[in-house]
């Protein structure tokens, strides 16, 4: 089992490594909208001195970061298997001696782990020549930051295979895809830093699955926890990429009871 997890891991790897110049394309692209959003957060900072937690190069640096783990993390836009579903094409994935959750959550893996090499390190490495960004020196903070970003994923793919299985039930899933990508993307930290909610809605925030795909290992990155308080949140999104998996099998399991009835 652990070989096919990680021959479909190398499959979900090469399958985006196929395509370079979408990839120098994507580098483009993120690191166009680094510089705009870095050169916004400065703007900010030029009124203000801090933001909850946050200074300017701290402004900066999550700037960067949130470039790179973009496409790693990747809260919005994959509908693989909801489209199999639609289609029908999912009876045939059910008949492969192997757990449909767990195929896909090989694959996604993978893709992450192409993304976070060629889509991840080039623009934050343009944003570090570029502006004054912090980074870790601690090789420790290194190897936190590399444990969140993995348990990221998790939630991350967790999320987003359990709103792909609407399909079961929806003709058109598109609807609840977009609800769910809306609610990630804003309460996740991909827009700005949570730091920069009120703080009724920065503690909300925190309450809810999103956090823990982008902003905490942002918050990793800058030694805004340490200790104690990083034990906490490397366990935050432990708990949710588990709760999520968890929730994810048990509404597969429905589904999978629905499409049985509708199949005679």
């Amino acid at each position: 089992m652990p070989r096919l997890f990680f021959e479909l891991a190398r499959r979900g790897y090469r399958r985006y490594a196929a395509y370079p110049g979408a990839t120098w394309a994507g580098v483009f692209t993120n690191t166009f909208f680094g510089f705009l959003l870095a050169y916004i957060l400065l703007a900010v900072f030029r009124e203000r001195e801090t933001v909850g937690s946050y200074d300017a190069r701290d402004a900066v640096t999550y700037v960067w970061v949130a470039q790179g783990m973009l496409m790693t993390i990747y809260i919005w836009g994959w509908y693989e298997v909801a489209l199999r579903v639609q289609s029908g094409d999912v009876a045939t994935d059910l008949q492969r001696p192997l757990d449909l959750q767990a195929y896909w959550l090989a694959q996604d893996l993978g893709r992450a782990a192409y993304h976070a090499v060629f889509r991840g390190i080039p623009p934050f490495l343009v944003g570090a020549i570029a502006f004054d960004v912090l980074v870790p020196r601690d090789p420790r903070v290194w190897l936190a930051f590399v444990v969140s970003v993995v348990l990221a994923v998790l939630v991350s793919f967790a999320f987003r295979f359990l709103f792909n299985l609407a399909a079961f039930w929806l003709l058109d899933y598109r609807g609840v895809g977009m609800l769910a990508i809306t609610a990630s993307t804003f309460f996740s930290g991909q827009i700005v830093p949570l730091a920069f909610f009120p703080h009724w809605l920065e503690v909300l925030a925190w309450g809810l699955p999103f956090a823990s795909m982008v902003q905490a290992p942002i918050e990793v990155f800058l030694g805004h926890a340490e200790g104690v308080e990083l034990a906490g949140l490397l366990a935050l999104q432990t708990f949710w990429a588990a709760a999520l998996l968890l929730l994810g099998r048990v509404v597969l399991a429905a589904g999978l009871r629905k499409l049985v009835i509708q199949g005679g």
